[in-house]
């Protein structure tokens, strides 16, 4: 499987310590702060920042004068692109493409939380454990779709991610296969787009719904929407390994997480619910790990169906499989990867 895995020579970073062209950054916030930091460690130089036409408004952002991509475009003709921020949405899809054909784009995945890079030094670390998690996927698909996702997260080559998408149909008729009876777990529940989700692949029928979301903004959307739903229990919770307080950032949005500082929220275990769940989804913002660990009882007893979202975290794709395995040996494990740029929605799928 190593032989499969593009060379360290061919690496989005490597080859940019290289570029003679201009490299430019698409986007600002928290995804360009994050490469402008790594080029700056690899001794990699920036020459511009740009964004969308509609967020320009004469700013700067870390020492750049924010322009529009044809000023971009008039003054490097050349330039290399790199995308700062998530694009799935068909219309912002359909820009980087026509941006594409003028420029080399490239997207560099960094990791939404920790500080380790996924980059040919951290894939030879941890090889073992990759070949590992290569092997005990359930068909050739998610095998291909495995070295997809680590090819383009080492080459930052968008073409290698959108080869390997997958629609929701697919996995809802291929893998799930949703009955008229589970009880579903949604954690992370965000304004309740998951729960609608289900519901519509569940054609409505479903023996009980459960969700936590501890972002107050978040909870106010979810109540809005759901609160009413018969069988639906919504708790202002975070999960994670045991039952506990914890220090929540609320954005209001999808990127709330557990933080330094922020307000307290109750974090609690799924085994401390004493519940079976017959299908559990998990978008947890870097806390996967710790949520299965607070739930190998119910893994191990009742192996319900999981949805893991195995793209916060540098190692998540490769360690959260392995552990998902380790708790319950029965499960046929399977990874998808859904419509977006960088390899966020790429899921890891448990039956």
């Amino acid at each position: 499987m190593q032989d499969l895995l593009i060379k360290k020579e061919d690496t989005l970073f490597e080859k940019l310590k290289t570029e003679i062209r201009p490299i430019v950054i698409y986007g600002m916030g928290n995804g360009a702060d994050k490469i402008i930091d790594i080029c700056e460690r690899k001794g990699i130089m920036i020459s511009g920042i740009f964004a969308s036409d509609e967020f320009v408004r004469g700013h700067s952002f870390r020492g750049f004068k924010v322009m529009t991509y044809s000023e971009i475009h008039s003054m490097y003709p050349d330039a290399v692109i790199l995308l700062a921020f998530a694009v799935f949405k068909d219309d912002l899809m359909q820009r980087i493409e026509n941006i594409s054909r003028e420029h080399t784009l490239l997207v560099p995945d960094v990791p939404l939380f920790g500080s380790g890079l996924f980059d040919y030094d951290f894939v030879m670390a941890n090889i073992d454990s990759i070949k590992q998690a290569y092997e005990l996927f359930a068909d050739e698909k998610s095998r291909s779709v495995f070295l997809d996702v680590m090819n383009f997260r080492l080459s930052g080559e968008p073409a290698i991610l959108r080869r390997c998408e997958s629609d929701r149909d697919e996995l809802f008729v291929n893998i799930l296969k949703l009955s008229a009876h589970e009880d579903y777990l949604d954690l992370g529940a965000y304004d309740g787009d998951t729960i609608a989700e289900f519901l519509n692949y569940a054609n409505g029928k479903y023996s009980s719904v459960t969700a936590f979301e501890p972002d107050k903004k978040n909870m106010r959307k979810l109540t809005k929407q759901f609160g009413g739903l018969e069988r639906c229990t919504l708790y202002p919770y975070a999960s994670w390994e045991n039952d506990c307080i914890m220090n929540f950032s609320g954005t209001g949005g999808r990127m709330s997480c557990f933080s330094d500082g922020g307000s307290e929220v109750e974090a609690v275990a799924v085994d401390s619910l004493g519940r079976s769940f017959s299908y559990v989804k998990m978008d947890v913002e870097g806390a996967e790990y710790e949520t299965l660990t607070g739930m190998k009882r119910t893994i191990a007893e009742y192996k319900p169906k999981l949805a893991v979202s195995a793209y916060h975290r540098a190692g998540d794709i490769f360690t959260l499989p392995l552990y998902i395995r380790k708790l319950n040996p029965g499960y046929k494990i399977y990874i998808r990867h859904h419509k977006y740029l960088p390899s966020w929605e790429t899921n890891i799928y448990a039956v």
